[in-house]
């Protein structure tokens, strides 16, 4: 069959939403002719460099704690070879198929730059392994930051372990000389440029973004429909008093709000009938317009990532003659701090939609059936899915404490202070999978009451078409199997349909 997929053609750095497509698979990549030039340069400069005497980390020193000790010629693609087994110290379950491809569409896009100095086959085989959908398998832990993972992901280029490919698993030597390329030999620096770097944080960091996004608008639409059924007072999303709070995402969800709630009947018919709602309802734009706000701050930062290096050291021509720049371009402190914000933004986001659901089932304060069941003398409906939405918001808040502040020090006190970028982005992930899981019992909670009391034609327009789109997907609930597949079925259907 004619792959029919387009081809992305890195030139300019990669944008965040770009790594999302390439990490589908949606997309093929290859490499710009300009970004070829750079890459060929930057070896070119490399190679000056090492005929040279001066120390040069990674390059004639070893890394790390080993960076005063010096190496000769003949050692350097003995170092640049063992680096990639050394730091392959993955541990735990593998990384998805997406967060490999993210991780290494990253890397490629690192390479583009054209400052770490490696072989353009290095970027060519790494294309290769992602269009044709031979992926390494990456144990998720062992990283305080970088290196480990892309070390596994590394070692497939030198023909070493097993390959997850469309036919199963296959040895990667095998493999990448079906792709056309014998096992690589890595050249001086290119081992530690292999492993160095912010691929794996930035690429990772980019999925739980995207998935964050549309959680977020998910959220934005399943708590329009509970302040629909709730019968909510829409003055608080008056737009005369919403200009009164200088959140432009604030302002942006009471708008929605507004239209999402247009021509309910039933909301209609409740205005004046309290005096205010709870905060789960009437802050619904002060919350989720604040996750909207650092959802803004949270995409630019890995922008601005995706154009920088993170190899060490970097290679720079200066008036015509090749440097090589040691730095600390490898750490990534604003990525770590923005991936625990993002993991902060979604757990507020299922932490408030848990006491929505709450409202609605609690015989104490909810105008339905208590708990909403399909048979209120034997059925006890979402009563116990309430508290699975409640154990996730807890699980939430124990992983939204900030990874980049754990510190550590590593390498013989070579490396004292570390920020944890990649653990930061890991646990973002978890983070929006479970808020996505409490939106859906919360959507499936909705809809039940919307069948128990008849309420669909006074509904909302929006409301009555969620609605519509849930019970295509699944009917009523009447306790005849387990609640957690459907709470399963709607999580997954939030995760791969566009709000």
């Amino acid at each position: 069959m004619p792959d029919t997929r387009q081809t992305l053609l890195l030139d300019a750095p990669l944008v965040p939403r770009q790594v999302w497509d390439i990490a589908q698979g949606t997309v093929k990549l290859d490499l710009s002719s300009a970004a070829r030039l750079r890459i060929r340069h930057a070896n070119t400069s490399l190679r000056h460099l090492i005929e040279g005497d001066t120390p040069i980390y990674g390059l004639n020193t070893g890394v790390g704690g080993l960076s005063e000790q010096r190496i000769s010629a003949e050692q350097q693609a003995e170092l640049s070879r063992k680096i990639l087994f050394s730091h392959a110290v993955g541990v735990g379950r593998p990384l998805t198929p997406a967060q490999t491809r993210a991780i290494m569409a990253c890397a490629v896009n690192s390479y583009a730059l054209g400052y770490t100095g490696v072989r353009e086959t290095i970027p060519d085989r790494l294309i290769a392994l992602l269009n044709s959908n031979c992926l390494p398998v990456v144990p998720s832990e062992g990283s305080v930051g970088y290196l480990v993972h892309m070390a596994h992901i590394a070692l497939a280029l030198i023909g070493h372990g097993t390959l997850q490919t469309l036919d199963g698993p296959q040895a990667a030597s095998l493999v990448m000389q079906r792709l056309g390329f014998a096992p690589l030999q890595p050249e001086a620096k290119e081992g530690l440029a292999l492993v160095n770097g912010l691929a794996c944080a930035t690429g990772l960091g980019c999925l739980s973004t995207h998935s964050l996004s549309m959680a977020l608008h998910w959220a934005d639409r399943i708590a329009a429909a509970t302040f629909d059924i709730m019968g909510g007072q829409r003055r608080a999303f008056d737009p005369r008093s919403a200009t009164l709070r200088n959140m432009p995402g604030g302002q942006r969800v009471s708008a929605r709000l507004r239209a999402l709630t247009q021509d309910s009947l039933h909301l209609a018919a409740r205005q004046g009938s309290r005096t205010q709602d709870a905060l789960s309802l009437r802050a619904i734009p002060h919350i989720h317009g604040s996750v909207h706000d650092a959802l803004e701050g949270i995409t630019r930062t890995l922008t601005q990532e995706l154009g920088s290096l993170s190899d060490n050291p970097a290679i720079i021509d200066i008036d015509n003659q090749p440097r090589a720049f040691s730095q600390a371009h490898a750490v990534g402190a604003s990525l770590a701090r923005v991936m625990d914000e993002a993991a902060v933004a979604a757990a507020s986001l299922g932490a408030v939609a848990e006491r929505r659901l709450d409202r609605m089932v609690n015989p104490l304060v909810s105008p339905f059936p208590a708990f909403l069941p399909s048979d209120s003398g034997t059925g006890s409906g979402f009563m116990i899915a309430q508290y699975t939405a409640c154990a996730l918001v807890g699980q939430n808040r124990r992983m939204a404490a900030p990874a980049s502040l754990d510190g550590g020090i590593t390498s013989g006190l070579q490396e004292d202070i570390l920020v944890h970028a990649t653990p930061s982005a890991l646990k973002a992930q978890t983070v929006v999978d479970n808020t996505r899981t409490i939106l859906a019992i919360e959507l499936l909670a909705l809809c039940q009451a919307i069948d128990l009391a008849s309420l669909y034609p006074d509904l909302a327009p929006k409301t009555q078409e969620l609605y519509t789109q849930v019970r295509a997907e699944v009917p009523l609930y009447q306790e005849d199997h387990p609640l957690a597949d459907d709470i399963t079925a709607i999580a997954n259907w939030l995760g791969a349909t566009h709000p």
